[in-house]
């Protein structure tokens, strides 16, 4: 299992840390954090070693995610894929031919129910399902949507990762370097 044969998906922060990765075997990874001076120039960086990144787009400093903003990074970076907690966003990801992952915070069951039905409406090809240290959440998400998922954010331990891709998680985005390297 895994997302490609990876099982962890490297979020970076920081260019050191695009750097670490750039040492590593990881294909696939996702860029948070970035400034919008700095997104064309990751991303050729990031083709001349052939690694096929996801964007953040909610997390671009010095630009609003919204359907014209996706619409300007498509062309602009020409990212692998976006991430976005917008379903505005991913519909125009989808429309413009790129990978789309629909993020979603599940902090309770009305939170769950909220994300199945904006997942219904985008159709995205990914869910990003945060906390991912919840199993439970992670089965049930995977179950009603019968979309692939990642699990992320508080997964501190390479028993964490196992657990979320026991439950159906199909990789886990995390930041933490020492997870990266334990799982190449």
């Amino acid at each position: 299992m895994g997302f490609h044969g990876q099982k962890i998906l490297p979020a970076i922060r920081s260019m050191k840390d695009f750097e670490k990765m750039l040492e590593m075997p990881y294909q696939y990874g996702v860029f948070l954090d970035l400034h919008l001076g700095m997104v064309k120039s990751v991303y050729e960086y990031a083709r001349r070693y052939d690694k096929k990144m996801f964007l953040h787009i909610d997390l671009i400093h010095g630009l609003t995610s919204d359907e014209n903003a996706t619409e300007f990074i498509v062309q602009y970076a020409k990212p692998y894929g976006i991430i976005s907690t917008k379903g505005s966003v991913i519909l125009k990801a989808k429309q413009k031919g790129i990978f789309a992952t629909q993020r979603a915070f599940i902090i309770d069951s009305s939170a769950l129910e909220r994300s199945v039905k904006l997942v219904e409406k985008t159709n995205p090809d990914y869910i990003e399902v945060l906390p991912g240290v919840v199993p439970k959440i992670i089965k049930e998400l995977h179950v009603k949507t019968k979309k692939p998922i990642f699990a992320g954010g508080l997964i501190e331990s390479a028993e964490e990762v196992e657990q979320a891709l026991a439950a159906g998680a199909c990789a886990i985005t995390t930041s933490n370097v020492d997870l990266w390297k334990q799982f190449i």
